[in-house]
């Protein structure tokens, strides 16, 4: 039987604007020298994913609306995708720079995806300098996360050009419930629901500075740490919750609600560089690359004489898989917000203090993960929760906002890997922006010996996306031994 979603995953669905899209994406540099022929092929792509569809289970699985909106979708699944629809090329003209690659990724990346199809496309892109060739493709975050996203694009990539061998697909399609059973279903939750009610409400008194966007209602992170003083930490067992950092948004260029109109850059760092900053000041890579973020951010507000005096608020989402009981489809992506010191000057103070921040919500989270918040939104009734998600992202976005900017840092193979026989140059994350998130997302994929950045922002708040890599660089030569 197809798998329901989870509350995280119809959260996705039910935030999803003309503005606020919901898909994740990345962009693969290829070259194609090493490819049968020398070429790369949208019938090649169609049948690479056809052999191996079974292994990527997003890109055969399409949503099933219950009747009403009593309970979230379902997932089921389609043997016969039509892949034709799914694959698109096209070409960027001369010279096919990588300024001119960023604005076609800006463009589809500001279309949303068809819900009556699976939730995915993809795009063969020809015409880039050097005889190189690029695939964008996108999946709806209802479908993946972002470590999950990377597992995708794994199946179909190789670790030498000749293709490895797959085991066809013998498992079963996974389908939706019949109606009659659908509606019982949601029926069954909503009768369920007080208890869960109540059982939210013990977990999260003591939590409240750790929601993004409750934790900016003023007075809420002070009922938190009197409640945690008084020895009441809900269902949560072990030692006593570490205090969160208080935080203050403060305004910037690229606050408050987006556009539908996205811009693209894209760059690498060489990840040795950035292990021999991390080896000299006894941190890890993931804080040099918030630290390098924090300095470019900075720049660029300097730049513009909008550097506000606070530090900033980003948003920083990590996994929670492997902590699961089951082997659940669903996202296991939660969000910790934090300072970042872009009101202080000196780059190596500044590396210093995200250390610093970072150790304080590792250690939050290591006591109590949070996954407190999945499991409650997965008991309400889902009538509740859509209108819910979509009122308190639009209190958020005009009222209480609850962080500035995103940045994620995702681990990926340290090898080379293929695709269809042509190598990986490069594998660049495309991510998401929203009112309450703010213009301007930032992630990094370690990929082949690199950091490879991949900067969305509004296309109105932001107008020179490209300037951020310079910065990224310039930040790294300033911090090397």
């Amino acid at each position: 039987m197809g798998r329901q979603l989870s509350a995280l995953d119809a959260q996705f669905l039910n935030f999803e604007t003309a503005a606020n899209l919901a898909h994740i994406a990345g962009l693969t540099v290829l070259d194609p020298t090493s490819a049968p022929g020398g070429v790369i092929t949208k019938a090649g792509i169609i049948d690479l994913l056809r052999e191996r569809a079974h292994l990527a289970p997003p890109l055969r699985r399409r949503l099933v609306e219950v009747p009403f909106g009593l309970d979230h979708p379902y997932w089921a699944e389609d043997r016969e995708v039509d892949f034709d629809y799914h694959v698109r090329e096209l070409a960027l003209p001369p010279p096919g720079s990588d300024h001119q690659l960023g604005e076609q990724v800006a463009r589809l990346h500001g279309r949303r995806l068809d819900r009556r199809k699976p939730l995915w496309e993809l795009y063969l892109i020809h015409g880039l300098a050097g005889g190189r060739v690029a695939v964008y493709t996108k999946v709806h975050h209802a479908a993946i996360d972002g470590i999950e996203g990377a597992e995708v694009l794994a199946a179909l990539m190789d670790l030498t050009p000749e293709p490895r061998e797959v085991e066809p697909d013998v498992e079963p399609l996974e389908t939706a419930p019949d109606l009659p059973e659908m509606v019982t279903r949601g029926f069954s939750r909503l009768l369920d629901n007080p208890s869960a009610v109540l059982r939210f409400v013990s977990n999260a008194v003591p939590r409240l500075d750790e929601l993004p966007v409750v934790a900016q209602i003023p007075g809420a992170g002070l009922v938190a740490r009197l409640i945690r003083g008084l020895g009441w930490t809900g269902d949560t067992p072990g030692p006593e919750l570490p205090d969160l950092p208080r935080l203050t948004v403060p305004r910037t260029p690229f606050s408050g609600p987006i556009t539908p109109h996205r811009r693209f850059a894209f760059g690498r760092l060489p990840l040795a560089d950035v292990k021999k900053v991390k080896n000299a000041h006894g941190v890890t890579v993931n804080d040099v690359v918030m630290a390098l973020c924090a300095t470019a951010v900075r720049r660029w507000l300097v730049q513009r004489d909008e550097l506000p005096a606070e530090p900033l608020v980003v948003g920083i989402p990590f996994s929670t898989r492997g902590e699961a009981d089951d082997d659940s489809i669903a996202n296991q992506v939660l969000l910790a917000t934090t300072t970042i010191p872009t009101d202080v000057a000196d780059p190596k103070a500044r590396l210093s203090i995200v250390s610093t921040a970072m150790a304080a919500v590792k250690e939050r989270f290591s006591v109590a993960p949070a996954t407190w918040l999945l499991e409650f939104s997965q008991a309400m009734p889902a009538a509740l929760s859509g209108l819910a998600d979509r009122a308190a992202f639009r209190l958020a976005a005009r009222t209480v906002p609850a962080m500035n900017l995103m940045i994620s840092n995702v681990p990926g193979p340290q090898l080379p890997l293929y695709i269809c026989g042509a190598r990986v140059l490069a594998q660049f994350p495309v991510s998401v922006i929203t009112d309450v998130s703010g213009g301007i997302n930032i992630t990094v994929f370690s990929y082949d010996g690199f950091l490879d950045v991949g900067i969305v922002v509004d296309r109105e708040m932001v107008p020179d996306v490209w300037d951020f890599i310079d910065y990224l660089h310039d930040a790294l030569a300033e911090l090397m031994p």
